[in-house]
């Protein structure tokens, strides 16, 4: 696939490295251009852009930026593209959201608002970045990882669950991007590297 990602830190990094491994066509785009990105761009493969280039560059995009970061990003890019919300909010960080600090929304579904026209998948926000890195297995390993995947969009969910399974890890239907407080920090699931009962597990138990 072409795939577009949004942010060259850990996770997005990470995604740079294993997703070019695949052989997918990876464009990688940052907050302070294409110069900065070269040194990743000779390291994998990827091509460094804009971040409007990899927004419109890709079949998926993957958005790991700081989530105070998302208002900035220019959502006609995103239109109709299946765009993976790797984010969490960290108040300390992001500064205050009220409607995110207060439930009232999950942090997708305030990434979702902001990037209307995408058709969002939340995934990618509970593992530690060097474990996404690898910890990787094949198919039916005893010690593979599961990671929780949430969507409205059917499609778009299932493509994402299907790129999940290709870096090794077995993907979760985690349900609706309502229901994707169920992943984020502080619950079961968030950074604990469960398998898929585990995961499951997880996501029923947790309490608001």
């Amino acid at each position: 696939m072409r795939i577009g990602i949004i942010g060259s830190g850990h996770i997005g990094g990470t995604l740079t490295r294993r997703l070019r491994d695949l052989g997918h066509d990876v464009t990688v785009a940052n907050s302070r251009g294409p110069e900065s990105l070269r040194d990743l761009a000779a390291e994998t493969g990827a091509t460094p852009g804009t971040v409007d280039q990899a927004a419109r560059s890709g079949d998926l995009v993957v958005v790991a930026v700081p989530l105070k970061a998302v208002p900035q990003l220019p959502p006609a890019a995103f239109e109709g593209r299946v765009v993976v919300d790797a984010n969490n909010y960290y108040p300390q960080r992001d500064g205050d959201v009220p409607e995110i600090a207060d439930r009232s929304v999950t942090s997708s579904r305030w990434t979702a608002d902001h990037l209307k026209g995408a058709r969002l998948v939340k995934a990618f926000n509970n593992i530690q970045a060097q474990h996404l890195l690898e910890k990787g297995r094949p198919a039916g390993a005893p010690d593979r990882i599961a990671l929780p995947v949430a969507a409205d969009d059917e499609e778009a969910k299932r493509l994402v669950m299907e790129v999940v399974d290709a870096l090794g890890f077995d993907p979760v239907d985690a349900g609706t991007l309502d229901g994707s407080w169920r992943q984020q920090p502080d619950t079961p699931v968030y950074g604990t590297d469960r398998d898929v009962e585990g995961v499951r597990q997880g996501l029923a138990e947790v309490r608001p």
